[in-house]
């Protein structure tokens, strides 16, 4: 699948996962996790999935899916062991304009959700073309390389970039950050030097 990635606030969004069993349940944790608000739909729901709609609290539907069940939602997931209902779901999330993620079949649906490394305010997503061992993998040596040294380096320049906003210094931040963030901004922050320039600026 090609496309444009982008980073979405979850708390805003509605999802609809159709389907109980490994698959789901990670969907269902990852988008939970994040605020979103979460449904799901299933005729028998895996170990990770109930404990997880315990925990936190998911709207769970323990039945078959439905002409319908796509409702208000923003994201569906097609996530069952049943390619003919994965193939309904996918029509009528299509006919809704709804986005939709098809786990059996990546082709069928119109957005993937990337591999994701977060440290502080940075995310680094990765997709492997509907192959997402290969993306974990992608993932954990980019993660090996991008700790916690970066997000607190991203930390530190956002409440620089905030601080001079916010005092109506936004011409010194486009002027002068370009000394912070220049071709030598990794090694900098890898040798522990960033916070020090940045504890120069006034």
């Amino acid at each position: 699948m090609s496309g444009v990635p982008i980073l979405v606030g979850a708390s805003a969004l509605r999802v609809l996962i159709v389907g109980g069993g490994e698959v789901g349940a990670r969907k269902a944790r990852q988008f939970a996790l994040a605020g979103a608000e979460v449904r799901v739909v299933a005729l028998a729901f895996c170990e990770d999935m109930e404990h997880l709609i315990t925990e936190r609290g998911l709207v769970a539907e323990r039945r078959a899916y439905e002409s319908g069940d796509v409702g208000d939602a923003q994201l569906v997931f097609a996530a069952t062991n049943d390619r003919l209902v994965n193939a309904e779901v996918a029509r009528e999330a299509e006919a809704a304009h709804r986005l939709l993620n098809a786990a059996d079949h990546s082709e069928e649906g119109n957005f993937a959700v990337m591999a994701a490394h977060h440290r502080g305010p940075l995310t680094v997503g990765v997709s492997a073309g509907g192959v997402p061992a290969a993306a974990l993998r992608i993932r954990d040596a980019i993660a090996s390389r991008f700790d916690a040294r970066y997000g607190d380096a991203l930390t530190d320049l956002k409440a620089l970039r905030k601080r001079l906003i916010a005092s109506g210094a936004v011409h010194r931040w486009r002027e002068q950050s370009p000394e912070l963030i220049n071709d030598e901004f990794c090694d900098a922050v890898e040798r522990g030097e960033l916070a020090e320039r940045i504890a120069q600026w006034p």
